[in-house]
C-alpha cells in the first residue's frame, strides 16, 4: 500500500528506493473503523493523513447541529484540520471515516524534518499545497457562481468514484443542498 504514496510523490519528483524508504520511515500506518474519528473538534491535531484505502470526510457542525462537509478524502488523498495541524492549536473541524480506512500518519515534526533534509519532499509538499489552494479557490468560486445542479454535475465529472462510496446525504451536505434537491439532480 505504501507504493501509493511513492506513486503520488513521483508524479512530482523522482525518488530512489533509499530516499523513499527514508521518507516512509517518518510515517506510521493506522487503521480506522467506519465512524471512527481521526480528528475531533477541540483536540490537538498531531498528524496529516494520507489515505491508503477507504473514504473520510472533514466537516464542521454548526450551533444548530447541522453538519457542513468541507472535504472528502479517498485513496491517494490527504486530509486533516490544516489550521490546527500547522499552528498546533485545537481542531475546529472533525475528520472521521465514512467506511473502514487505512492511512499513513505524518506528524508536523516529521514533515518539517523531511522538508529540511530533502529538497524533493519540500518541493512535493509545496506543489501539493499549491494544488490544494487552487482547488479551494475553484470550489469557492463554483459555490458563488454556479447553481446547485451545476455544482453537482461538476463534482460528478471530477470525482465519479465518490458517488459509489459516499451516501447521497453527505454529497448533499457537501454541495449545500437538501437530500431531496440532490435526488432531483441524480434522477
Amino acid at each position: 500500500m505504501s507504493t501509493l504514496l511513492r506513486q503520488q510523490i513521483e508524479k512530482i519528483t523522482p525518488l530512489t528506493d533509499g530516499e523513499f524508504e527514508y521518507i516512509l520511515s517518518h510515517f506510521t500506518s493506522r487503521k480506522f473503523k467506519k465512524h471512527q474519528f481521526l480528528v475531533q473538534e477541540k483536540e490537538t491535531v498531531p498528524n496529516d493523513f494520507f489515505v491508503l484505502s477507504g473514504c473520510l470526510k472533514a466537516y464542521h457542525v454548526d450551533q444548530d447541529g447541522k453538519e457542513h462537509i468541507l472535504q472528502f478524502a479517498l485513496s491517494d488523498w490527504w486530509i486533516t484540520d490544516y489550521n490546527a495541524y500547522f499552528n498546533q492549536t485545537e481542531a475546529t473541524i472533525n475528520v472521521d471515516c465514512i467506511e473502514d480506512s487505512e492511512v499513513l500518519c505524518l506528524s508536523l515534526y516529521h514533515r518539517e524534518k523531511l522538508c529540511a533534509e530533502m529538497h524533493k519532499i519540500e518541493h512535493f509538499f509545496r506543489k501539493k499545497s499549491n494544488a490544494g489552494y487552487i482547488a479551494l479557490q475553484q470550489r469557492i468560486l463554483s459555490t458563488l457562481n454556479n447553481n446547485p445542479k451545476e455544482r453537482y454535475e461538476k463534482l460528478l465529472q471530477l470525482y465519479p468514484s465518490l458517488f459509489q462510496k459516499v451516501p447521497k446525504k453527505l454529497i448533499a451536505s457537501y454541495l449545500g443542498v437538501s437530500r431531496e434537491t440532490l435526488s432531483r439532480f441524480s434522477s
